[in-house]
């Protein structure tokens, strides 16, 4: 039982593990297991707290048990099985000619995993990082084909990557009396994020607003507004998309911008990310 192992905090839907004590419960309970020469069969995405109460790790927490029980008995390598044959360039049910990446580094790996690619929990990663674990995402439809290999170390050249967050949230934040967004305002708003457990997937700070996209999940987006409406006027633009895009080039951005009207966007060097909305098609009567 995975949650006799497991031990997170509190927080049913996205519990965090207690990384000291889950390390000491794996060795004294699983490492005996496999000293035996046998194996271990047991379930992912869930844990306990200290009072027995079950947890879940969140969307795909399966791939994040499995890096969990890597570290803690310092394995020498992890394989995760999908339906896709490894780490694509984009999402195969959004787009064509999709490519396999043969081989991915942590880092980029982690980047693709943060701005919404669904092959891989976005926590997996770091686990088996900071122990040097290679991680193999292979397809259980061709167990024997390569897959993908996320290691340490690789200086390789990428194509452009694509990933889509869909079901977003844009909280446009300013104040009542017109003033700048200040230092100060943006603690308030952080604390509260904070407290809410809210993932920031893009920010953007101007003048007089502060632009801020979550998935909208639950009611948080909503308690999120209401707490700061008594100091701040607070807009929320939903059922938008998150693009985002790794090594991007002027083709790619122009492609993915086709149809669509930007609300928000924001460039660096490696990585392109903008939140879009549909732009609405006249028709003639």
């Amino acid at each position: 039982d995975a949650r006799s192992v497991v031990l997170t905090d509190d927080i049913f839907r996205e519990g965090w593990v207690q990384w000291p004590e889950t390390i000491e419960r794996a060795r004294k309970q699983v490492l005996p297991l496999l000293e035996k020469g046998g194996f271990v069969l047991t379930q992912g995405f869930i844990g306990s707290t200290t009072e027995n109460y079950t947890t879940t790790l969140g969307r795909e927490g399966s791939d994040y048990t499995a890096a969990i029980f890597s570290y803690c008995l310092d394995a020498a390598d992890m394989t995760i099985w999908k339906d896709v044959p490894g780490v694509l360039t984009a999402d195969p049910r959004l787009f064509n000619n999709v490519q396999k990446l043969d081989r991915l580094s942590y880092k980029e790996a982690i980047e693709m995993t943060y701005y919404g690619a669904k092959v891989i929990h976005p926590k997996t990663i770091k686990p088996l990082q900071n122990k040097n674990i290679p991680l193999y995402v292979k397809s259980f439809l061709e167990p024997s084909a390569t897959g993908t290999l996320i290691t340490e170390g690789l200086n390789e050249v990428y194509p452009p990557m694509v990933a889509v967050e869909k079901n977003q949230a844009l909280c446009t934040i300013s104040a009542r009396d017109f003033s700048f967004v200040a230092e100060h305002h943006i603690n308030v708003m952080f604390a509260l994020i904070t407290e809410l457990r809210l993932q920031v997937n893009m920010m953007q700070n101007t003048a007089l607003s502060f632009n801020v996209c979550f998935n909208d999940v639950d009611d948080k987006v909503d308690r999120f507004a209401a707490a700061l409406e008594k100091d701040f006027k607070v807009n929320i633009t939903r059922n938008l998309e998150m693009i985002t895009i790794r090594h991007y080039d002027d083709l790619t951005v122009e492609r993915l911008r086709r149809g669509k009207m930007v609300l928000v966007e924001e460039r660096l060097p490696n990585t392109l990310t903008m939140v879009v909305t549909d732009i609405p098609q006249l028709e003639r009567k």
